[in-house]
């Protein structure tokens, strides 16, 4: 150790020093928020086991949705490959909303960012849409779209495309107008334009809007697919319920929060994965 440290020249080691401090900082850091989650879970179910309890003495059901059931149930749905057809089916409509959101989404923000005249003429309309519930709009989806998943990916479509097209929106107002005067200087093409400056310069905005519009997306979709389809996790618990499987019933919502964690984590290192990339910023 002696030797390989002498071997260094002098300037680095205080570089290097500096270098396993922050690192060991870092993973203590990393080790006390996964503490910290595993509390918080801890008590969740904690609380969760107390409630059940407590509702036992006047509803005898309620014995079913304890977390010893409910995690033997999904235990079992898991293992016996019921929940994976739900499962597969629900994402592939997430994914489904989620790219037509950006479709739509993203030119319409880079259209109404870039032009002050369209921004004034669609703001007050955009904002009255925003501010109306996806699920309002069920009945008329299935009057005009039918039975199926053609009037789901309307409503989860309709969810999920203001948070992208907003923040793309406000991307492009935030872009440096010198980036633009230089890019057109230099006799840029504008789809030279659109792809090197303006995409790139909001990146950031369009990833916020997508984890954004995941949430969104995440928390329609479970009414939405009690439409009349015959699959996905929103049918499947109206199935447990017709059924009066209350543990299977509470084993798929805790399937559907640990998906919605799994997708908004995903969609988070994603967006600090492109926050740490030279030049992101």
């Amino acid at each position: 150790m002696r030797s390989s440290i002498a071997q260094q020249p002098l300037h680095e080691l205080p570089r290097r020093a500096t270098q396993t401090k922050g690192a060991k900082a870092h993973t203590s850091k990393t080790y006390a928020k996964a503490g910290y989650s595993l509390a918080g879970l801890l008590v969740l179910a904690v609380l969760w086991s107390l409630g059940t309890r407590w509702l036992q003495s006047s509803i005898p059901l309620a014995a079913q949705l304890g977390p010893q059931q409910t995690f033997a149930s999904l235990y079992e749905l898991i293992t016996s490959n019921q929940l994976t057809t739900h499962t597969v089916v629900s994402l592939q409509r997430v994914l489904t909303g989620l790219l037509l959101a950006l479709v739509i989404g993203v030119p319409t923000g880079l259209a109404v960012g870039g032009s002050r005249l369209l921004e004034n003429a669609t703001g007050s309309a955009f904002q009255f849409l925003r501010m109306i519930s996806p699920l309002s709009w069920m009945p008329i989806a299935v009057m005009v779209f039918g039975i199926g998943d053609a009037p789901i990916y309307f409503l989860l479509t309709f969810a999920a495309v203001w948070p992208i097209m907003l923040n793309t929106a406000a991307g492009v107002r935030q872009l440096d107008p010198k980036w633009l005067l230089l890019a057109r200087s230099l006799s840029a093409t504008r789809s030279e334009i659109l792809f090197r400056i303006v995409v790139p310069g909001i990146l950031g905005h369009i990833l916020t809007g997508v984890r954004l519009a995941i949430g969104i997306i995440w928390i329609v979709l479970v009414p939405c697919e009690m439409l009349g389809v015959s699959s996905g996790l929103g049918y499947f618990i109206l199935d447990t319920r017709d059924r009066m499987a209350y543990s299977e019933l509470m084993a798929v919502i805790v399937l559907i929060g640990a998906l919605g964690f799994m997708l908004d984590t995903v969609a988070q290192k994603i967006y600090q994965h492109w926050s740490r990339k030279p030049g992101s910023r």
